[in-house]
Parts: structure tokens; C-alpha cells; sequence
């Protein structure tokens, strides 16, 4: 049986703290069990294994950053809000850094669609609105943001950076006014007009 007072919720949560302790990768039925002080087999009656753990603070770590950037973006636009999102986004990495990698665990359709994950969409295409940028460019100027951001924040949790007298910050902010220029100056797709397909202009 189940013990009293363990909830799918409480394990999720104490997934997510256990994950930023001694990272995703680590966080097991049996850790959780002793940190609840039950055996395994209590666990198994409120979860099939350590993936769905995962899958769990994935869900618990997405909604969590959603609700931080959209926080963050109340009432800012265009450049400010792009800063912000950002930032947003990277305090939350170096804050929880094993709920931030659970964010990056690939969810089935369904569960997926029932997450914060199209908040997250859904925000940056708000930000990009601003930026007067339209399908397909929007989509692809979406995939840009989240590749950089998570391709600095990934090396810079990696101590990528720490062997060179330039500050993490101020190359952060650099990378953020190059973004802000990149999306103001986003090239033009051209028409060919023999084959009436689009190009990329120069």
C-alpha cells in the first residue's frame, strides 16, 4: 500500500530537489524512497519508474519557467523584452541547474501538449511580434533564440567559460544586443521569379 501523505505532486516535487542537487541523471526511485523513508515498493504505487520521475519534473520545471518569464515580460516589449525572457531564462538555469535539464527531457505528444511547453512558444512569439517578424521567419527565428540561449547557458554550466578573463555576463549581454540587431535586420525571403519558390536574400 501507499503510504499516507505521499502524493504523485510531493514526488515530483521532491524529484525536482533532488535533481538539482545531484542532477537529473541521479535522481532514482530508490534516492526518492529514502528521502521519504519508505521502501521502493511504496513508490511503485504512484509511479512506474525513474523515467516518468523525469517526465514529471520536466512537466513541474517547465511550468515553473513559464510562469517566471511571463513574470518577467509583464509589461516590456521589443528589445526590453527580449533582455528579459532571456535573462528569465538563464537565472532559472544556474538556479535550479537539474530542474533546467529536465526541461530539455523530449515528452510524448500528449503529455507534451498538456505542459507549459507552448507557453514557451507562445511567449517568444509574442516577443518576436514586436519584431514585426511573420511565418516562416518567426518559427525560425524561435528555433535561433532557444539554440543560443540554451547553447550559452549548457556551456556556461559546463565552466566553459571560466578559463578566460571575459566576464560570462558581459559576453551575455553582447550575445542579447546581436539578437536584438539580428531580429530588427532579419533578411528578406525573395521570389524567384522563373520558379515563383522563395530565397533567402543577400
Amino acid at each position: 500500500m501507499a503510504r499516507a501523505g505521499v502524493t504523485v505532486e510531493l514526488l515530483a516535487e521532491a524529484a525536482a530537489e533532488l535533481a538539482d542537487e545531484v542532477g537529473l541523471e541521479n535522481v532514482t526511485v530508490s534516492e526518492l524512497a529514502r528521502r521519504f523513508g519508505v521502501k521502493d515498493a511504496s513508490l511503485y504505487s504512484h509511479i512506474q519508474n525513474a523515467h516518468e520521475l523525469r517526465v514529471r519534473v520536466a512537466v513541474l520545471a517547465l511550468a515553473e519557467l513559464a510562469d517566471r518569464v511571463a513574470a518577467a515580460l509583464a509589461g516590456r516589449a521589443g528589445k526590453d523584452a527580449l533582455v528579459a525572457f532571456a535573462d528569465a531564462y538563464r537565472d532559472y538555469a544556474r538556479e535550479h541547474p537539474g530542474r533546467y535539464t529536465a526541461t530539455q527531457v523530449e515528452l510524448d505528444p500528449e503529455t507534451a501538449k498538456a505542459s507549459a511547453a507552448r507557453r514557451h512558444s507562445d511567449m517568444a512569439r509574442a516577443i518576436l511580434r514586436g519584431y514585426s517578424l511573420a511565418e516562416p521567419d518567426q518559427t525560425d527565428a524561435v528555433r535561433l533564440l532557444g539554440s543560443t540561449f540554451h547553447g550559452f547557458v549548457s556551456l556556461e554550466r559546463a565552466g566553459g567559460f571560466r578559463h578566460h578573463p571575459r566576464g560570462a555576463d558581459e559576453s551575455w549581454g553582447r550575445v542579447l544586443d546581436t539578437l536584438d540587431v539580428a531580429l530588427r535586420n532579419w533578411p528578406a525571403q525573395a521570389v524567384d521569379s522563373g520558379s515563383g519558390r522563395k530565397q533567402r536574400g543577400s
